[in-house]
């Protein structure tokens, strides 16, 4: 802490041991947790709050500080994987420029509606992919794993599907991964299929229920196919998403793209340091990135460490590897994982 620092002051209520008990956690673990991630030192008496840091960072601490004290009034039971999830939501980069700051200023909360339920994006660029993804024909989201990619692209697509924007749901995926090619594989293609696909039903299952979305593959409205299936398709008023897009190769990218008709969304995700394709086989994301980066109508969101969702452990994870990989010659766009 150095002398340019403020010293701000607030108070929360109503004043209940219990609630900040809750808020606090076991030896204060989650106010750590804040002055960890806020660069702020955080002391408490009672309901008096005092936080002593940058005007920015002490703000938006306060805001989620208050956020949190609101959710155990709700009855919520505060852990500090909750805790990591509030202070992604509402980190010093997205409150910063709502203060004012270098981002874009009509920066706020993008909700999907679904009818099990309302799903919020998290962090600036969660709410930014949600809002490209209503603004552009195709998006790309780019970025390591939990940071909400295909989820948040799959609530997007079971929205306009149930606001009749769409007539039907594509989710494809490559049929090779991790060197393991399809035909080693036991049982017919639905059951070879199924493996790599797994990760698109369970979001599936969660926001539309099992029985539905069981009924809606029958109908064909939702559909569940390997990248090789799209060859010679045009796909119009459908919502598309194309999984795990590092592992296409640049002709496999191609010929999706260009499967994209009238009235119909593309959401293309893949995380470039996964790479799973035959060394020397560069990856078709890799490529796009670079030939399409100024395309009107594409929108790219580039997710980082920072925006991952999952267990705080997963963050950390991301970072450490990314340190190790800018220590590694390039190799062109290959990567192993």
């Amino acid at each position: 802490m150095n002398a340019h620092q403020n010293h701000h002051q607030f108070s929360l209520a109503p004043h209940d041991t219990q609630r900040f008990a809750n808020l606090c956690g076991q030896f204060n673990e989650h106010l750590k947790q804040i002055e960890q991630r806020m660069n702020v030192r955080i002391r408490s008496r009672g309901n008096l709050f005092e936080l002593v840091g940058e005007n920015d960072n002490s703000q938006a601490a306060e805001q989620v500080i208050k956020q949190l004290y609101r959710e155990t009034g709700n009855g919520t039971d505060l852990t500090p994987d909750l805790v990591h999830l509030f202070l992604q939501e509402s980190g010093l980069d997205l409150v910063s420029s709502e203060l004012g700051g270098n981002g874009d200023p009509g920066l706020t909360p993008t909700s999907i509606q679904t009818k099990r339920g309302l799903i919020k994006p998290r962090g600036a660029n969660q709410q930014g992919y949600v809002r490209s993804i209503a603004q552009h024909d195709i998006n790309f989201g780019i970025g390591p794993a939990g940071t909400g990619k295909t989820y948040l692209a799959v609530a997007c697509a079971v929205q306009a599907l149930e606001r009749e924007e769409v007539r039907r749901i594509l989710l494809v995926r490559p049929a090779v991964e991790a060197g393991e090619k399809l035909g080693f594989l036991p049982g017919d293609l639905s059951q070879k299929i199924d493996p790599y696909l797994r990760p698109l039903y369970d979001a599936l299952y969660e926001m539309l229920g099992f029985e539905r979305v069981e009924k809606l593959i029958e109908k064909n409205i939702i559909e569940l196919a390997p990248l090789a299936y799209m060859r010679g398709r045009t796909l119009n008023n459908a919502f598309i998403i194309l999984d795990e897009s590092q592992n296409t190769t640049a002709e496999q990218m191609k010929m999706f793209l260009t499967r994209i008709g009238f009235g119909s969304s593309a959401v293309i995700t893949g995380d470039i340091t996964q790479v799973d394709l035959p060394r020397g086989t560069r990856s078709g994301l890799v490529q796009a990135t670079q030939v399409l980066k100024e395309v009107p109508g594409i929108g790219f969101t580039h997710f980082s460490s920072r925006d991952v969702v999952r267990h705080p452990l997963v963050q950390r994870i991301v970072e450490a590897y990314d340190v190790y990989d800018t220590k590694q010659p390039s190799d062109g766009g290959r990567s192993h994982s």
